[in-house]
């Protein structure tokens, strides 16, 4: 039962944040948005910072959650890297409001980390965590590029992602546009590293 009550605060700060951002966030409205007393909130997180950090942690979760519930259906054909790869990012392009609510609440810890420092340290973690999984599918693609070009490549991909989800979410792009801009930017870092790290290419 505490589990279920933590789950439905976290699930709350997320709706809260992404409606609000993280300056909106007011404990009270917390807890009349997952229907606990306020001070079961800060029972399960202490204080506001400690909302934050979960809730940043659970949006990562369940960010990862999804990937990996499209990841875990059966493929159409033999395993190809590059799709993999396409398909990782491209889940972060879904008009389903889980997604749509993720993407915006990270987006609003991610701009706040401008005005709160206590905020970095935690997003740069998350953000480490997603670049070096977004590196360990490029190394499939092209094994031979070593560690630190992999990691620049990543990098330089999972920004491009949260600049293109937040042109999605603001309806300057279309999803379709969106996905479409992102398959070819693999496509070229692709072509980067194989002309530069495959033996012959």
């Amino acid at each position: 039962m505490a589990t279920d009550r933590r789950t439905a605060i976290l699930e709350g700060a997320a709706r809260v944040i992404a409606r609000r951002g993280v300056r909106g966030l007011r404990v009270e409205e917390l807890a009349a948005e997952a229907g606990v007393s306020t001070a079961l909130v800060y029972y399960h997180f202490k204080d506001r910072a400690g909302i934050l950090r979960h809730t940043l942690e659970f949006i990562s979760d369940r960010a990862d959650r999804y990937t990996a519930e499209a990841e875990g259906a059966e493929p159409d054909g033999p395993y190809d890297p590059r799709l993999e790869l396409e398909r990782s990012l491209l889940l972060e392009f879904q008009d389903l409001p889980e997604v749509r609510e993720n993407s915006t609440a990270w987006g609003e810890l991610r701009a706040s980390a401008v005005f709160e420092p206590e905020l970095r340290p935690d997003l740069a973690r998350a953000g480490l965590t997603w670049v070096h999984e977004v590196a360990a599918l490029l190394a499939q693609a092209c094994p031979a590029a070593p560690a630190p070009t992999l990691t620049a490549s990543a990098e330089r991909l999972t920004a491009l992602l949260e600049g293109l989800s937040t042109r999605w979410l603001t309806d300057a792009l279309t999803v379709t546009h969106a996905r479409a801009l992102m398959r070819e930017a693999v496509g070229v870092e692709l072509g980067l590293l194989h002309r530069t790290w495959t033996p012959d290419a």
